[in-house]
């Protein structure tokens, strides 16, 4: 995908390029263990202000050697105590550091007329610069594409620093990273029982970027934190770093802070435990499988325990790659939100991303409808899908469903739907659950209306 700014047709002056492989669990789901989003919107950023540029966005997962690859990595690393990098895991599984290919964006600048252009290339990477020179392309310079460290990709980034990346701020860091909360078991790959089309690959922990500055703690943490100074000091401070909190279920706490007030705080008092909220994340457990049939990954993830005791919000999320962008209307990213938010509350539950795009059929049919719609050829997605032969809803329900029965042991389910009517217009879906024989205890709607 090329996603272009200014008139490209233009070539009395340098392109920005920037050339970026897709990261569902940063783009998506609000990981915060690389920089990879940090990256995307730093060079949209960047092509925009010069307004002469492209993006070129690669659906190559896990540098190319897919998300399989990626989820083991993570597994590995997260097991080893992040004592082994990302490189040394590919090693362990016998994969080069780097599997990504970029022989299509010569064609492509040619498909633009723009091949024999000049060019300044975002990146940090001195692989990508060397390939692009392979490639005859006339890089006249490079620009750096740097983020701050965090307790969660600072080993990443240090690893990516060793491998010569150009990465000055990861070479200067004190950060101490920070590990996952339970240890990580390795596994070998096996077939799941009940769905034997399935491999599990690999689980591994995801810390999740907080909603809205809502932090949430177990009773624990939150004795550690407050043991010196109670949490009503710091509600009272002239410039409070807490605007309010409240207890939860299972004896947790959602706290809800001003991160700027305590930015500022940690400035003169960086050894004060309360400046531990700033780097607190919501951690949840990817789950990642292989389809043999479809030949793609299925990503679940979990987030507490299901028992018989606690019946688990699930979501079944739509994505869409145009949502990875830091676009103005970013429905289906709001949604995984308001998602998240109702499942931390809670305390239990399990998210399975539909991560094809275009309602299952691919990001291919998403473009035509979009295509057909700004034309306007058709007057609705309806009309579009009937248009291309596509149905309108190609969701593999059937598939999600059965892998949900490996986590929700008792059948029994909260289920999340966008609005009432929802549950009429996703008849596949709650056939397969009434397939699987699970029980819908309650729903839960993002947006009220009549059906």
């Amino acid at each position: 995908m090329a996603l272009t700014y200014g008139n490209i047709e233009k070539k009395d002056k340098p392109f920005y390029i920037r050339l970026h492989s897709s990261c569902v669990t940063s783009e998506t789901l609000r990981g915060s263990d690389c920089d990879c989003v940090q990256q995307l919107e730093g060079a949209i950023k960047i092509i925009s202000e010069k307004k002469h540029g492209i993006l070129f966005y690669l659906l190559q997962e896990g540098r190319g050697a897919g998300y399989v690859a990626k989820a083991r990595d993570r597994m590995l690393v997260q097991a080893s105590y992040d004592k082994i990098s990302t490189f040394t895991a590919y090693d362990i599984m016998g994969l080069k550091k780097d599997h990504r290919h970029y022989e299509n964006i010569p064609q492509i600048c040619g498909m633009f007329g723009i091949d024999n252009a000049e060019f300044i290339l975002l990146t940090n990477n001195p692989d990508k610069i060397q390939a692009m020179k392979d490639l005859k392309l006339q890089i006249i310079r490079t620009e750096p594409l740097e983020v701050e460290s965090s307790p969660f990709n600072v080993a990443y980034l240090s690893s990516k620093l060793a491998s010569g990346h150009l990465l000055r701020s990861a070479s200067h860091s004190t950060l101490r990273g920070k590990l996952a909360p339970e240890p990580v078991p390795l596994f070998k790959p096996y077939v799941v029982s009940n769905a034997q089309r399935f491999i599990h690959c690999a689980s591994y922990y995801l810390p999740m970027k907080p909603i809205n500055d809502e932090i949430l703690l177990t009773d624990q943490q939150f004795h550690d934190i407050f043991k010196y100074r109670p949490i009503d000091y710091y509600i009272n401070m002239p410039n409070p770093c807490i605007l309010r909190y409240q207890s939860l279920r299972n004896n947790r706490f959602l706290i809800k802070i001003d991160s700027n007030n305590l930015r500022k705080h940690e400035e003169h008092c960086q050894n004060d435990p309360v400046c531990e909220l700033l780097t607190t994340p919501y951690w949840f457990k990817i789950h990642v499988y292989y389809d043999i049939i479809t030949t793609r990954e299925f990503v679940i993830l979990t987030y507490g325990t299901a028992d018989m005791s606690h019946y688990p919000i699930v979501r079944l999320q739509v994505e869409s790659l145009f949502n990875r962008f830091p676009l103005r209307h970013v429905m289906h990213r709001d949604r995984l939100k308001q998602s998240v938010q109702l499942i931390i509350r809670y305390g239990v539950g399990i998210i399975l991303l539909l991560a094809d795009g275009g309602r299952g059929a691919g990001f291919g049919a998403y473009a035509v409808d979009r295509m057909l719609l700004e034309r306007g050829e058709v007057s609705n997605c309806y009309i579009a899908r009937k248009k291309n032969c596509v149905n309108h809803d190609a969701n593999d329900y059937n598939g999600r469903i059965a892998l949900l029965k490996n986590h929700c042991p008792q059948n029994k389910i909260q289920l999340i739907m966008n609005t009432p009517t929802s549950i009429l217009r996703k008849k596949a879906c709650i056939h397969a659950l009434a397939d699987e024989r699970f029980e819908i205890k309650k729903w839960l709607f993002l947006q009220q209306e009549e059906i």
